[in-house]
């Protein structure tokens, strides 16, 4: 009989036995299955948190103060604003002029609907910024009205805080804002944050005429180079220019990689204690098979095949518990809108969990690891099991 239907052999025949092992393999399987839940389960915050800040266009870029590591603590005077509305590579409306949007940023006293007090952004646009930003669109109500204290509240912003209805009033810096619209942005940040007129915001919270970013509409992807060339070298201007998909990426940096930590530092205590269940439960699968193991080596059976059959067996129990481990997460957090204060973003901000097909493969990836170190030592015993010795035992 060759090598490869010895190891087809015992293997069907370790599977078949499995039913009656039920009770011990389900201490394998849940055990996994809880390291890739958790695992996937924290890795989806981590992957939409970055999801919502990378929400940006390749065709537009975000110009802010040299070191500014947010828009928050930027500052751009009406000068530095003008010359970068004036720069090349940025793209031009039918009357020719620049797609620039000075915007202002203040973060406000909000309470949320649990009643707890929280912070909250809030973006002033001009009428010309929302060219600018043709993904946000009004879902009820109205636009606000330049000069006027009026504001739009984000749909996420909505879910998030109280008194954010259409028609009621936030005071804010001591100025009663109505609001008289809802919006979307493609499920972006902006969805988290409250819209008014820039020159009534900064009047209200007394800033003057400057601005903490000026967003552009580039005339292409490829034109960044083009305008970033044409801000740097100026040497009126001090200011960083990025892609806005990449300062959102920037943003999101310092909280994903803290999410990454805690649940690779989680998934691997709870992974050592999976493997520890997994070798208890191959060791004593080959102790009660071990008349049956020397039974097959005594009529000529060789070592390879247990080896494998006992690796085989601990791989599929892997893949089991992987599997249900991710649909698991993948039930209970795809989708699942959570929101933080996180580290780089200004205010509060919501997103969606993500559990994605790469989530989902690292997620059987571990498992597999599982299995392997799991099924390692009880396959090396199986093989090396005396014939004699366990055929007299039993």
């Amino acid at each position: 009989m060759s090598a490869a239907t010895q190891i087809l052999a015992v293997t069907a025949m370790n599977i078949r036995s499995l039913p009656r092992r039920l009770g011990s393999s389900s201490v394998v399987i849940i055990g996994i299955a809880g390291v890739v839940a958790v695992l996937v389960s924290v890795l989806a915050m981590s992957t939409g948190f970055i999801k919502t800040l990378s929400q940006g266009r390749d065709d537009r870029a975000i110009v802010v103060r040299t070191g500014s590591s947010a828009e928050l603590v930027s500052v751009l005077t009406n000068d530095a604003v003008l010359a970068i509305a004036d720069a090349a590579g940025i793209k031009k409306d039918p009357n020719g002029s620049a797609l620039a949007s000075p915007e202002a940023l203040m973060i406000v006293n909000l309470v949320r609907k649990d009643g707890t007090e929280s912070s909250g952004a809030f973006r002033g646009l001009t009428a010309e910024g929302f060219a600018v930003h043709p993904e946000i669109r009004l879902l009820q109500g109205r636009m606000f009205t330049p000069g006027l204290a009026e504001l739009i509240v984000g749909k996420s912003a909505q879910r998030m805080y109280r008194n954010t209805e259409i028609g009621s009033q936030l005071r804010l810096s001591g100025t009663n804002w109505t609001i008289v619209g809802v919006f979307e942005s493609g499920g972006s940040a902006r969805e988290s944050e409250l819209l008014a007129d820039a020159p009534t915001l900064r009047s209200a919270y007394r800033r003057g005429s400057s601005a903490q970013s000026v967003l552009v509409m580039l005339q292409s992807p490829a034109a960044f180079q083009t305008f970033k060339d044409a801000i740097t070298s100026n040497p009126q201007l001090q200011v960083d220019v990025a892609k806005e998909s990449d300062f959102g990426a920037q943003q999101s940096d310092q909280i994903s990689k803290i999410l990454k930590t805690v649940a690779y530092v989680v998934g691997g205590i709870m992974a050592v204690g999976a493997i520890f269940g997994a070798l208890n439960t191959m060791y004593s699968a080959v102790s009660a098979r071990a008349r049956e193991i020397a039974t097959l080596r005594a009529i000529g059976f060789g070592a390879v095949p247990i080896v494998v059959s006992v690796f085989v067996e601990a791989l599929l129990l892997a893949l089991i518990g992987g599997a249900m481990g991710a649909a698991l997460a993948w039930l209970l957090f795809n989708g699942h809108s959570v929101d933080t204060n996180g580290g780089g973003f200004q205010g509060q901000l919501m997103f969606d969990l993500a559990v994605t097909p790469a989530l989902v493969a690292l997620g059987i990836i571990w498992a597999c690891a599982i299995g392997i170190v799991g099924g390692l030592f009880p396959a090396i015993r199986a093989a090396r099991l005396p014939v004699a010795t366990a055929l007299r035992a039993l």
